[in-house]
């Protein structure tokens, strides 16, 4: 939803499952024109009753290529929240000596009755795993979310590309596949046309 929310501008509450697509989306900073290409990840969970995250191997070479990374959790679901610290702990295996810009974004921000997760918490995750913090609402907020990719993109740039200044000598991972913007504008479509059915039935 927030990746949705900020390469189109919209809320999309339902939609096909996350298939880890790539897009590319232009877009301007402190007066220079940036090309974006944001992973969206599926999903990463812990293993039964363990501190060890079950990470596809998609997801691996997705780390492998990246130059910052967004950490996602929803403030009402504390699992979401315990799963980031095995996470970091993963991508640091795989960039020992990087320097990554790293974003703790705490979704949900409007479900305030709901919260599981206390933004002290969350600011104290970030800072002990050297990022910045922020929490959003994807579904109220679509100003939030731009400035929070902005943020990271900021932080990208002052770092000067993050991991990829090591760019990966003696492996050989394949990079994922190509930005597709009309995945995206697909997914849109079959949304909106499905909540249209929905709306119709009712």
């Amino acid at each position: 939803a927030l990746v949705v929310r900020f390469l189109t501008k919209r809320f999309i509450g339902d939609y096909e499952a996350n298939t880890g697509a790539l897009y590319s989306r232009k877009f301007t900073i402190d007066g220079e024109q940036i090309s974006l290409q944001v992973q969206d990840t599926p999903f990463v969970s812990l293993e039964d009753d363990t501190d060890t995250i079950c990470c596809q191997e998609q997801i691996n070479r997705s780390i492998y290529w990246a130059d910052g990374f967004v950490f996602v959790y929803s403030i009402t679901d504390y699992e979401s929240f315990r799963v980031l610290r095995p996470l970091h702990q993963h991508i640091r295996r795989i960039h020992p000596n990087a320097n990554i810009p790293l974003l703790l974004m705490a979704n949900k921000g409007d479900l305030l009755r709901a919260r599981q997760v206390s933004s002290k918490e969350g600011l104290q995750l970030a800072g002990e795993l050297g990022g910045t913090y922020c929490e959003v609402s994807a579904r109220e907020n679509c100003e939030g979310v731009r400035e929070a990719f902005q943020q990271l993109c900021q932080e990208l740039g002052r770092s000067g590309g993050g991991c990829n200044g090591e760019k990966r000598r003696g492996l050989h991972l394949v990079r994922p596949k190509s930005p597709n913007m009309q995945d995206l504008k697909r997914r849109l479509k079959q949304a909106l046309t499905s909540k249209g059915k929905s709306a119709t039935a009712l």
